[in-house]
């Protein structure tokens, strides 16, 4: 237990020396927080800006997180041959995978924890009506985000290439999903595609849990399944 934990601070560690991984996952959001509040005015149907937005940009993190930094880190070990040297210690895919999780989640923590301080301190950020709701919600997404990710780390080649196949994914759902426009100001069309990113129910479950809405079943469900599907396929499909 000791050493796993030892090898998570050690990623998380390498992460955070990244500047443009740093500044895309901590300081990027917080960015975006204050150019989208600088008007104040209300979403359709009176609910603040703030209340939506930090919900809204929190799965904009664990998303840069999961589809652009994880799968990055993992080609690029694969591409430095790290991976190669791994294969003769007794970690596995599934620790491997497990270490690359935990680190990368933590740094999606830390990004929607900057975004919730902001909030409160400059915006008047009221606090979430269900806290065990989001806490759930956020976790799936982050699980099922990631499994994504983890799949794309587990065959591209290099760090360049998977980075780009993480932003070509990454872009296109954060701002179809309601992660970055609220989905009350959308189109019908553009709601409909968002609806079918896996995106889509991390933020509809995300924002239900801050505005005291019941879960949607479907939501979780619908996480949870990519979670397995992607992270199986990903441990099956793993290159040393």
């Amino acid at each position: 237990m000791r050493g796993i934990t030892q090898v998570i601070g050690v990623e998380l560690k390498l992460i955070m020396r990244d500047p443009m991984s740093a500044f895309f996952a901590l300081a990027f959001p917080a960015i975006m927080l204050w150019v989208k509040l600088r008007s104040g005015k209300p979403l359709p149907g009176g609910l603040p800006a703030v209340d939506a937005t930090v919900p809204m940009l929190s799965v904009f993190v664990i998303g840069l997180a999961a589809l652009v930094v994880l799968p990055a880190t993992l080609a690029q070990y694969r591409e430095r041959r790290v991976l190669k040297r791994m294969r003769a210690t007794p970690a596995s895919p599934g620790m491997l995978f497990g270490a690359q999780l935990a680190a990368h989640m933590l740094l999606a923590v830390l990004g929607t924890a900057l975004l919730i301080v902001i909030g409160i301190v400059a915006y008047d950020l009221t606090a979430p009506a269900d806290v065990s709701a989001v806490v759930v919600a956020w976790i799936l997404a982050a699980l099922s985000l990631s499994g994504i990710g983890l799949l794309l780390g587990a065959v591209v080649p290099s760090g360049r290439t998977a980075t780009v196949i993480g932003l070509s994914l990454f872009f296109p759902m954060v701002f179809t999903s309601g992660a970055v426009i609220p989905r009350e100001t959308m189109g019908g069309g553009m709601r409909a595609i968002g609806d079918l990113t896996p995106m889509a129910p991390a933020v509809q479950a995300i924002r239900d849990g801050w505005e005291g809405h019941a879960l949607s079943p479907m939501s979780l469900i619908i996480m949870i399944a990519i979670c397995l599907v992607a992270g199986g396929v990903a441990v099956k499909a793993f290159r040393w």
